[in-house]
């Protein structure tokens, strides 16, 4: 087998979402994984034009299974990368639950022992945020969110980041 991928799954936010692109188009031998929600966020945002013009081999979820997981256990890739994270995932990530193309990718590295790098959008108590014309907002992660986010950074082979600058020199130690 040639060299291993970087996996990079993208959910449905946008919170961070940008400045996700913005790194994600630089590296090679990566493969992004879209949510349906992540389409539709990519494309009030903006950004979908920059995602499919660059480098990467982009793969969107098309049902309810989701056979790119089985890429892990065959060694394709060296880590997966969700970035940015929803709430809704990083609940089903804690939960077990592998019912979206993205959970199941999660479930799927961690049972191959595949690094994992996660960029929850719900990482502070208040956080400022923008909306995909650019203005800023404020929002107020619920108290079960951010529990969800320490019980993630407790999990074996899981690594939470809590900003884009952080993901990209965390990701950098497996390159």
């Amino acid at each position: 087998m040639g060299e291993k991928h970087i996996a990079w799954a993208i959910t449905g936010s946008g919170h961070f979402l940008a400045e996700c692109v913005k790194r994600l188009n630089r590296f090679e031998n990566l493969d992004v994984f879209l949510s349906r929600a992540a389409e539709e966020v990519l494309r009030m945002y903006r950004l979908w034009e920059t995602i499919y013009s660059g480098p990467a081999r982009v793969y969107r979820e098309a049902g309810a299974s989701a056979p790119y997981a089985g890429r892990f256990s065959k060694g394709m890739y060296r880590v997966l990368v969700v970035a940015p994270a929803t709430s809704n995932s990083v609940a089903k990530f804690v939960h077990g639950i592998s019912d979206t193309l993205v959970t199941n990718l999660f479930a799927q590295a961690g049972k191959s022992r595949v690094p994992i790098i996660v960029l929850p959008t719900d990482i502070a108590p208040e956080m400022e945020s923008f909306t995909p014309r650019g203005e800023p907002i404020k929002v107020y992660p619920r108290p079960i969110d951010l529990e969800n986010v320490q019980r993630l950074s407790q999990f074996p082979g899981v690594r939470v980041v809590s900003s884009p600058e952080e993901l990209e020199a965390c990701l950098a130690t497996y390159l």
